[in-house]
């Protein structure tokens, strides 16, 4: 069996993509499952299956189907994303000319002040190009539709619009509504009215602009949904100075072969997975894996590209190369997980498809019962426009974006990205919550907690000098050391020799004394032991998950250094609010069970999964989930991204990775885990509008659509009850402005670089 991911173009709706995955799956052996907001269908077939076949049978459903191309090749960097861009940028500029000529429109129809000798000309001619310009896309998608037998939201939205309109034409040329001086005034009382001397463009345009700016914002949402492959390809280096005949050459990464030997210098990434073969150093792996703690590596130790080296000059065997690094491994991850996450099938969409069908089939059969009882031709054509313009999905098109848009703009002022309607259906059902530790529930940065001295010596003698010294390491444990002795005893002196003894710890010789800084090991070299006080404060430290450096000098070993990721101060009552929300915290981490069970155990957690490798992460969420949970994971770090976005709702930290924010579904700005609980309260509030929205909108035209049948509303009450439907829908989206964070620290600090201009896009 062969896998291929096709780009699949011209989807409007959920059940677009249904069609799609059934025509593919009545192929023989073909399997195929069609993502409508990744817009890609992965397909299974057997080797040697004309690929073009499943191509055309896409096509011959009315939608469009191409091969992907190779990541990283010109084609993929150029026409995919450019088309895509194209498209969005084509329902922008049809958005906002809709909105420049439409609201005149809807002004003077509701306003009769505005209401001048000709102004029914005039909104025929503003409201003109919305209906034919910027309705094409529902126009040609309802066109489509109707081709192969199949009515969306779109067969709706056109019906209604072109009803609408064409009854204004015949209104204004062949009725009264043209006349100077004709005034459009709302008539509560039901009166006899062959509906000649109204006009209905503002219906018309009216649904339009609305339908169009919950599109184009569903649009602009799905077209970030590959944001985070392409921040992963970002990560690696780009170039990497290969070892050739004894020489250094700087070569494209791309051009780097398994076998191949590399120098990588302090500071600088490693270009891609490989051994060492000279050299040690520690590495810093927080930017691929988010765990804090760097990890030391010499002669034959693995190491992976993307990673930082915080040390010495190493050079490196390339044994991996392209798409089979950790990385490329990780961003595919990524890639499987979105594709293969479930499609929520949105309320309105599903109704449509039985919706739309029954409102025509009301209309056509309004429209021979008065002809049938004898009734004038007028009459009978207007009882029938009114049942089209009574369920014109104006308040259908208006009751989910309205509501998402209030409440994400609600969440933005909270530090809250959420970043589609389909996020919100799983804040509902999420019944577990799993937590990354570094960087969420703790700080991800090293910090010096405590200074253990002898009777020999004070504590701010110890910080001076063994301050001093880790002062001129780059290692992130001594800049620790470093960072916590210029706080507690001010400025540091200048070591007068310094030597860095890798993977051990430093010595040197500071305001006269020769200091040594590093591992138990390192100070008995020097024969200086710990004293039995030392001793146990260090093995009580340690059987506490966290870092002990030991501190001597002139012959005698004076002192310990405590130094851990820190926990969050907000981290322990966010775990209770989560709890409180009926979720079940689970705490997930790489880090050993000693750390995991202290972190655990001082925020609230019961459950501990500990000890799982970075590509393993999103299994052990596929793993919950198979148990019949549904999860939420929370995650700041390259590593998270495949859970992330494996997880049925994904949350990801704005102080961690590009990479993990974009294959969330949620990105808490503040990296406080306590706006998590916010997140989630905030997500199943609007949900629970959307669907509030969505039941008064059905029941509208469940109600009102009898009426309008029998002849008790005319087409312009009709028009007024569908727009007061839509005030209705709006009113009840504003009301969640009002929602509050509850979040421990209401200090929240204003978010900076990226992370603002997602906000400010927001």
């Amino acid at each position: 069996m062969t896998t291929v991911d096709l780009e699949i173009g011209g989807m409007t709706c959920a059940s677009c993509a249904m069609r799609i995955e059934k025509k593919l799956n009545r192929l023989d052996g073909v399997t195929a499952t069609v993502n409508y907001a990744t817009e890609k269908a992965k397909v299974t077939a057997p080797a040697g299956y004309d690929l073009s076949a499943i191509v055309a049978e896409v096509e011959k459903t009315g939608y469009t189907a191409v091969l992907p191309t190779p990541k990283n090749s010109p084609e993929d960097d150029g026409d995919a994303v450019g088309s895509r861009d194209m498209e969005l940028l084509s329902l922008r500029n049809r958005l906002i000319g809709s909105i420049v000529l439409a609201i005149p429109v809807i002004a003077m129809a509701m306003v009769p002040a505005l209401q001048f000798t000709y102004w029914q000309w005039a909104s025929l001619a503003l409201a003109a190009p919305v209906i034919l310009w910027a309705a094409w896309p529902f126009h040609k998608a309802a066109w489509t539709n109707l081709r192969h037998g199949a009515a969306t939201m779109d067969t709706l939205v056109s019906l209604g619009v072109g009803a609408a309109f064409l009854w204004s034409l015949y209104a204004l040329f062949l009725g009264t509504a043209g006349e100077p001086g004709m005034t459009h005034g709302f008539e509560l009382a039901i009166a006899p009215s062959d509906g000649a001397g109204n006009i209905y463009l503002e219906v018309a345009a009216g649904v339009t602009m609305f339908v169009l700016a919950g599109r184009y914002f569903e649009k602009r949402s799905k077209r970030q949904a590959g944001a985070a492959l392409r921040a992963l390809l970002e990560l690696g280096a780009k170039d990497v100075a290969v070892l050739r005949g004894g020489t250094e050459t700087r070569i494209p990464v791309e051009s780097l072969s398994v076998g191949d030997e590399f120098v990588v210098r302090p500071g600088e990434k490693v270009a891609t997975d490989g051994v060492v073969v000279t050299g040690s150093s520690a590495i810093d792996a927080s930017m691929l894996t988010g765990e804090s703690v760097p990890v030391e590596v010499g002669v034959g130790d693995a190491v992976a590209g993307a990673t930082v080296n915080s040390g010495g000059r190493l050079v490196i065997r390339a044994t991996r190369v392209g798409s089979d690094t950790q990385l490329a491994r990780i961003a595919q991850l990524v890639e499987d997980a979105q594709s293969g996450k479930a499609e929520i099938q949105r309320l309105a969409d599903r109704v449509s498809g039985i919706f739309v069908p029954i409102v025509i089939a009301t209309a056509v059969a309004t429209l021979g019962f008065w002809l049938g009882g004898g009734f004038p031709v007028t009459a009978g054509m207007t009882a029938a426009v009114a049942v089209l313009i009574i369920a014109c999905p104006c308040a259908l098109g208006l009751a989910t974006p309205t509501a998402l848009l209030v409440g994400t703009g609600r969440g933005a002022q909270l530090g809250i990205l959420i970043k589609g309607p389909e996020v919100l259906e799983s804040t509902r059902k999420v019944d577990t919550i799993v937590l990354d530790k570094t960087g969420t529930v703790t700080t991800g940065k090293m910090t010096l907690l405590d200074v253990v001295v002898d009777d020999s010596t004070t504590r701010e003698e110890l910080l001076r000098l063994a301050g001093a010294l880790e002062d001129a390491s780059e290692h992130p444990v001594a800049q620790a050391i470093a960072k916590g002795a210029t706080q507690q005893v001010g400025d540091l002196p200048t070591p007068e020799s310094f030597e860095s003894i890798q993977g051990l710890g430093v010595q040197g010789v500071v305001d006269g004394h020769a200091v040594v800084v590093g591992r138990e090991s390192l100070l008995a070299d020097w024969s200086e032991y710990l004293p039995a006080d030392l001793a146990e404060a260090k093995a009580q430290a340690e059987g506490e998950g966290k870092t002990v450096v030991a501190v001597g000098w002139d012959g005698q070993a004076r002192g310990i250094l405590v130094v851990a990721d820190q926990i969050k101060p907000t981290s322990a009552a966010a775990v209770a609010q989560l709890t409180a929300l009926g979720l079940t915290p689970v705490l997930l981490t790489g880090d050993n069970r000693t750390v995991a069970e202290q972190v655990a155990a001082a925020v609230g957690v019961t459950q501990v999964i500990a000890e799982v490798m970075p590509q393993d992460k999103a299994d052990v969420i596929a793993r919950l989930q198979a148990e019949g949970k549904v999860v939420a994971m929370v995650g700041d770090g390259v590593n998270d991204a495949p859970a992330l976005a494996q997880a049925d709702l994904g949350l990801a930290m704005g102080t961690g990775t590009d990479v993990a924010i974009e294959a969330a579904d949620i990105t808490l700005v503040r990296g406080d885990l306590s706006s998590a609980a916010d997140a989630i309260r905030l997500s199943r509030r609007t949900l629970g509008t959307i669907k509030t929205n969505l039941f008064w909108a059905f029941g509208y035209n469940v109600a009102a659509i009898p009426l309008a049948a029998l002849g008790l509303l005319n087409p312009m009450l009709a028009g007024a009850a569908m727009a007061f439907s839509s005030v209705f829908v709006v009113g009840n989206s504003l009301r969640l402005r009002s929602f509050a964070s509850r979040t421990a620290d209401p200090q929240v600090p204003a978010p900076t670089g990226r992370v603002a201009r997602t906000l400010q896009d927001a």
